[in-house]
């Protein structure tokens, strides 16, 4: 149920009412008027009071609310009636229409256009081009319909004139794709005449007020509305309507629907002629009736594109066929008004049914195949006439009241009648309940030979001069008060064929097209036509018949006060309406009976899935007998009653119930479904890859079997070779072997090849440089690696200079194994002094030796105290041996022949073969280092007059100089 607003606004049910009484309907109304609530439910039935103000509840967020919701889970609005009638067109691929019915100014028209708002917001899938233009088309249409079918009367700003039916399209996924919409009796006889305070058409007025002065002076019309006799009273009417910029609103309307400009200047030509028409003035020159400005005339069949005499004999006189002879018949100047008057409203009434033809050529839906594109479903929006009672009702009035009584017994055969019929068919206990069925009415009106419409055809096909009194005459007996002024003119609706072949004969092709009688010649003899009553009840007949087929839905409107109001609550005024549209006979048959019914294998074929016993298929008896099963298991029996062939629920909560059951296995089912086609999919995709990986993996096989052979086939050779193959260019692998490490493998065997008959000083020297090598590469430029390492470079020195360096050396009983290093160096003494000296390094020790004394060793450091060493990157030959006593030794390796070898990298590399554990080598510029314990910096700066390598004190450390280049 519509539970969802606090009682502090009432009962958002009518049917939840404590009592059903018209004093406890009304103070709800009331209520929930004056909270702001201008909408409640009677069951599936809105009833829309008009709040005369802009309320915010018809927005996006609005929409979202609604759409794909219940009629009951939301509170009451336009919205809900909407999605209702969109969902049972979508899901049970019904027709539905939204009849949309009440008093004029009580807020139809605006009713119709959130409706059809709705509608093209919740159908939306991907913003599809053609789904977005028909929805734009239907839009665009109310804008230009309201324009030439509406006017601003006293009781209403923009009240309907004409009746509006309209059929929105959609194919098999609920998707618009087009529509057809259907005018009912145009109020023609406002184009000529207003009652005061009162205004014509809204096209006039915005023609004259908002039209372009270019467009203006072309038809010869002022911005004066008052110039003009047929809107004179118009436009001395002050109103809050923006004639300027609806003008503009309805031309940008008009290009998108699709009318050419030509078709819109067609359009403005025609009201202008109307216009001229009203100023048109008939005078007598003793028998001779003439026009009295005929400047208008030449104006209008300028306008018209016919001839300038054409009009005016089409206005003076009338063509009468007598046997073979054809002769003209002059107007007097009464009848040349008549004349006048009556082409000015057939003019307006062809131009407005054309417009909607226009509009149906481009919204109705084309090329559809219901066997390619399945069927399509229609939801039908009526915005009809309102009824009224005046002190003196025109013709219209009375056709518009007809219309009116027509849809009230529509209302009352498909929701009241209908409803307590269906009960006793079904065998359903049901309480009678008396209701005032206005069949009479409908038969007082549209009865064959008795009824109102048959006298006056009749009254109007008596031979000899025809009055409203003769009609009077044959209604005396029934209704002797009543006012028939006006109705047999209106109803003979005669228009002289002189006005239609006129137009017709016209050189402008769209007013041609309206006027497709007039190409009858003058002898030919056609039918009487039909007179405007009996084509009106023809329409109304075919409009029910058209709304009885289809699942209705009902939006009642309601008009709280005269004055426009949104404060005041007449409460005479709205009792009257509520019990003219039988809404409380409505509350009594909802409340009697049950909410909702529906077939039994409808019902379980939407709720079967629910209950075990039904899903997938029953096994019992009868779909009855499963539905009784079904409700049992929910244990929901105590709200419903099993008809004959429906079930029949009480409550909309228990419907609600079975919805919420239904979404929760529903999203079950889906997922069971997705889980079965998703394995499905799984395995075939499985299927794929594997036999995908058997080929890859036989390609992969075979490629590298052919690698294979061609690596074996070029390298079959290679021992033989000088180069043992290190010029035979490898063949390109395959992918799956590019990180196998084949080149890996060859180029071990070739260093095995290479170093297999080397003696073991020469493989000392090679693992010597490949740590070198992996130590130095690219962080110095000279490594020397191209020469041959000696080592002891002292040795040669010692005995060129006579020393018996070796023999020193076992003198002080050092039992070394093998002399790794020495040469002679530019070192820095504990004074920080630069001095000459000699390093000799051994597999146990470092020597320091003075060269003068015959390179006596000074001093000794074992080699494991030596932790690092530490070069420079540049070509200097600075060398920092760090021990762990932080005395560092810092040299500068000299003597070299040539002069500009380097010994960097023999050292180094000599250094890390020999020591098993891994020896730290920084390579650095500057250079830290600890003398005795003190942190210190050594930079080598490169000086152009610079000799030999020298030492020199700094305050930050020592700089080596070195020779520039």
């Amino acid at each position: 149920m519509a539970e969802h607003e606090s009682l502090e606004f009432g009962k958002a049910d009518f049917v939840l009412l404590d009592n059903v009484s018209l004093e406890e309907f009304m103070a709800n109304l009331k209520l929930r008027f004056e909270k702001g609530r201008i909408y409640t439910y009677i069951g599936e039935v809105v009833v829309s009071v008009n709040p005369y103000r802009a309320m915010n509840i018809y927005g996006r967020d609005t929409i979202e609310q609604y759409k794909g919701r219940e009629l009951y889970e939301r509170p009451p609005h336009l919205f809900a009636i909407a999605d209702a009638a969109y969902k049972a067109m979508k899901r049970r691929n019904k027709d539905t229409c939204i009849v949309i019915s009440g008093e004029s100014g009580a807020g139809k028209t605006e009713a119709s256009k959130y409706i059809m708002q709705y509608i093209a917001a919740i159908t939306n899938p991907g913003q599809r081009a053609e789904v977005e233009r028909v929805k734009n088309m239907l839009l665009k249409s109310n804008c230009v319909l309201e324009a030439f079918g509406n006017a601003k009367t006293n009781r209403n700003d923009n009240s309907s004139r004409f009746g509006k039916y309209m059929d929105i399209n959609f194919d098999f996924k609920g998707d618009p794709i087009g529509g057809h919409i259907n005018n009912y009796l145009l109020e023609k006889s406002r184009v000529i005449f207003q009652q005061e305070g009162e205004r014509s058409f809204h096209s006039f007025y915005q023609l004259v007020k908002g039209g372009p002065d270019s467009l203006l002076r072309s038809l010869h019309v002022s911005k004066d509305p008052t110039a003009y006799n047929y809107i004179r009273v118009g436009g001395q009417v002050k109103s809050s309507i923006n004639d300027t910029a609806d003008f503009k609103a309805v031309a940008d309307a008009m290009k998108v629907i699709g009318f050419t400009a030509e078709e819109i200047q067609t359009v403005y030509k025609i009201l202008a002629s109307i216009l001229h028409l009203g100023n048109l003035r008939f005078g007598v020159d003793g028998d001779t009736t003439l026009i009295e400005n005929p400047k208008v005339v030449e104006l209008i069949g300028g306008l018209l594109a016919t001839k300038e005499e054409s009009v005016e004999k089409a206005l003076l006189y009338r063509t009468v066929a007598t046997g073979r002879d054809v002769i003209d018949k002059q107007h007097t100047a009464q009848e040349a008004g008549y004349g006048r008057d009556a082409l000015a409203k057939a003019m307006y009434e062809r131009m407005f049914c054309w417009i909607v033809g226009r509009i149906n050529d481009v919204i109705e839906v084309k090329n559809y195949d219901a066997k390619v594109h399945g069927k399509n479903t229609v939801i039908g929006v009526l915005d009809i006439y309102g009824f009224e009672i005046f002190q003196n009702n025109s013709f219209e009035q009375f056709c518009i009241n007809y219309c009116n009584e027509k849809l009230q017994q529509l209302f009352i055969q498909l929701v009241l009648t209908q409803e307590q019929e269906e009960y006793q068919r079904e065998g359903i206990p049901w309480k009678h309940i008396d209701y005032f069925n206005n069949q009479v009415i409908v038969d007082l009106v549209e009865l064959q030979h008795k009824g109102i419409f048959s006298v006056l055809d009749e009254a109007c096909m008596n031979v000899g001069k025809v009055t409203d009194e003769v009609f009077l005459q044959g209604l005396n007996s029934k209704l002797a008060k009543y006012s028939v002024v006006g109705f047999i003119d209106k109803n003979k609706d005669t228009l002289f064929q002189d006005f239609k072949r006129l137009l017709y004969n016209s050189s402008n092709p769209v007013l041609k097209v309206m006027w497709p009688e007039g190409k009858l010649s003058i002898t030919e003899v056609t039918k009487r036509p039909l007179t405007a009553a009996t084509l009106f009840k023809n329409s109304m007949i075919a409009l029910v018949e058209n709304l009885a087929c289809k699942e209705p839905y009902y939006v009642r409107c309601i008009k709280p006060n005269e004055v426009k109001s949104p404060l005041l609550f007449e409460q005479e005024r709205c009792r009257h309406q509520v019990e003219y549209l039988g809404l409380l006979e409505n509350v009594r048959v909802r409340r009697a009976g049950f909410a909702n019914r529906q077939e039994y294998p409808r019902f379980l074929q939407r709720y079967k899935m629910i209950s075990e016993f039904t899903w997938p298929n029953h096994d019992l008896r009868s779909d009855r007998e499963a539905v009784k099963m079904l409700l049992q298991s929910c244990g929901l029996e105590h709200d419903v009653a099993y008809g004959k062939t429906k079930v029949f629920i009480r409550t909309p909560r228990t419907l609600f119930s079975l919805e919420e059951q239904r979404a929760e296995m529903v999203g079950r089912i889906v997922l069971f479904l997705q889980k079965v086609w998703r394995g499905t999919i799984a395995r075939m995709r499985y299927r794929r890859m594997r036999a995908a990986l058997v080929i890859l993996r036989a390609y992969r096989r075979f490629k590298v079997k052919s690698y294979v052979r061609d690596v074996n086939r070029r390298f079959k050779s290679v021992r033989s070779m000088k180069d043992r193959g290190r010029s035979i260019k490898w063949p390109t692998p395959p992918k799956v072997l590019c990180s196998c490490g084949c080149f890996h493998a060859a180029s071990r065997w070739w260093a095995w090849t290479l170093i297999k008959d080397l003696t073991p000083e020469e493989k000392l020297q090679i693992k010597a440089k490949v740590a070198t090598l992996e130590a130095l590469k690219g962080q110095r430029p000279d490594l020397g690696l191209q020469r041959s390492w000696e080592g002891n470079y002292l040795v040669s020195w010692t005995r060129y200079q006579g020393s018996g360096l070796l023999e020193g050396l076992e003198v002080r009983k050092d039992k070394f194994m093998r002399v790794l290093f020495s040469c002679n160096v530019r070192k820095i003494n504990r004074f920080h002094k630069a001095e000459d000296r000699a390093i000799f390094i051994t597999d146990r020790h470092l020597y320091k030796m003075d060269p003068v004394k015959q390179y006596k060793p000074m001093k000794n450091i074992p080699l494991y105290n030596v932790t690092g060493v530490s070069v420079s990157p540049g070509k200097d030959q600075l060398v920092v041996f760090h021990t762990k006593d932080s005395r560092d030794l810092v040299v500068c390796l000299q003597g070299m022949t040539p002069p500009g070898d380097s010994r960097i990298g023999e050292l180094v590399g000599t250094l890390l073969s020999h020591f098993k554990r891994k020896l730290q080598v920084n390579i650095a510029s500057p250079i830290q280092c600890s003398m005795n314990g003190r942190k210190c910096t050594v930079i080598v700066e490169s000086k152009i007059h610079q000799s030999q390598p020298d030492f020199t004190k700094s305050r930050s450390g020592y700089i080596l100089s070195v020779p520039g280049n």
